[in-house]
């Protein structure tokens, strides 16, 4: 969802200068990009396996080959996760099925390696826009041959964008590795966040808890989060994630939202005294935003990363169960000036940034480039 969220808000930026667009997703991301832009096409969403406790890492390795079974934590059933290698193939031959017909100027892929690989095969100029290419911290070495491997379309893009701070504010660097050595350096720009990076100042009433991810990693985080917060005498309101039907509900000082709007969830986590998250690189934006001291819940590979950047800055601090969740909170409440000053200093240097337009202007001129390799021009 924080991928669809950065690409809305490209998406309305390169509308608004004439560009057209088509939109490819799963899931959904497909659903909420149907409901901002008219040419938006439906492929097969890949994904890694998931139970009630999460995102599994040794059962997705396996499930790259084979189907595993498990049950569904919100219908309560007993199902079977398709092959990921399935997937894959499914939604590759979904975007070249339709990418081939429209023959864009530009491919803008946000961390899909499947539309590098085919701008790759079909020789598209490229935009590959992520906070991911080599992770360093917490992945699998499994995995490593696989990510080497795909590592070969990253370097065929025409400009890679990080919509991240340079070094050394870069939240994503131990997510990207020694760009130097995977020999895209020159391709790479950091542009900043594709958040509004304006500090606000809010009231700081309350704990914000961000619920977010697939199924699994919901479920996991609510059973995790929930009964710390609605044992607690200080007031908190949790989003859980579940797009759809907006209800609410309370536990003790615990307000349970479902769903909250853009703009609802940006006054309510303006206000807050302190977030807690998975550590989804857009919602670290989101806290360096608002300048709010933050509690990390990683749930995979990515966040860990992205959350033990923010600790080694000391504006955040990462827990990994109820009882370290619990000594978090109180680590907070004692050290919280100390936490917030940090992050206020990271907020003020990412206010310089505007990374939507910038990336708006790499898009375009990629674009207009291959226009003129073709013989064409750009209006």
């Amino acid at each position: 969802m924080g991928h669809v969220s950065r690409l809305t808000v490209l998406g309305k930026r390169l509308e608004a200068k004439g560009n057209q667009l088509f939109f490819f997703s799963g899931g959904n991301a497909y659903k909420l990009l149907k409901k901002e832009f008219r040419n938006v096409h439906h492929c097969t969403p890949v994904g890694w396996y998931e139970n009630a406790h999460g995102i599994i890492v040794s059962a997705s390795i396996l499930n790259i080959l084979f189907p595993l079974p498990r049950v569904n934590p919100e219908r309560e059933v007993l199902d079977f996760k398709l092959p990921s290698g399935i997937e894959t193939i499914r939604r590759y031959y979904d975007l070249r099925k339709n990418i081939l017909k429209i023959k864009p100027d530009v491919i803008v892929s946000d961390s899909d390696l499947h539309a590098v690989r085919l701008a790759h095969r079909w020789r598209f100029p490229s935009v590959y826009i992520t906070n991911v290419i080599r992770p360093s911290y917490s992945f699998p070495a499994l995995l490593v041959p696989g990510e080497r491997f795909a590592e070969r379309y990253v370097r065929s893009c025409s400009k890679i964008v990080v919509p991240d701070l340079p070094p050394p504010y870069t939240i994503c660097e131990y997510n990207l590795g020694n760009l130097e050595d995977i020999k895209v350096a020159e391709k790479v720009e950091f542009v900043g966040s594709f958040i509004d990076a304006a500090s606000t100042k809010g009231s700081k009433n309350y704990i914000f808890a961000s619920i977010s991810g697939p199924i699994g990693t919901r479920f996991r985080l609510k059973k995790l989060v929930i009964p710390v917060l609605s044992r607690l005498e200080t007031k908190s309101i949790v989003s859980l994630g579940e797009y759809g039907d907006k209800k609410v509900a309370k536990i003790g000082k615990c307000t349970l939202h479902t769903w909250l709007s853009p703009q609802e969830r940006s006054d309510l986590m303006a206000n807050a005294k302190l977030v807690i998250f998975s550590g989804g690189h857009n919602t670290c934006f989101e806290v360096v935003k608002y300048a709010k001291p933050c509690i990390c819940i990683p749930t995979q590979p990515e966040q860990f990363a992205n959350a033990k950047k923010l600790q080694d800055m000391r504006c955040s601090i990462i827990a990994k169960n109820a009882d370290q969740l619990m000594q978090a909170l109180r680590e907070m409440e004692k050290n919280i000036d100390v936490y917030r000053r940090n992050v206020q200093k990271l907020s003020q240097y990412a206010n310089g940034f505007k990374g939507v337009d910038r990336t708006v202007e790499i898009i375009e001129e990629v674009a207009q480039e291959n226009l003129e390799a073709k013989g064409g021009f750009c209006a």
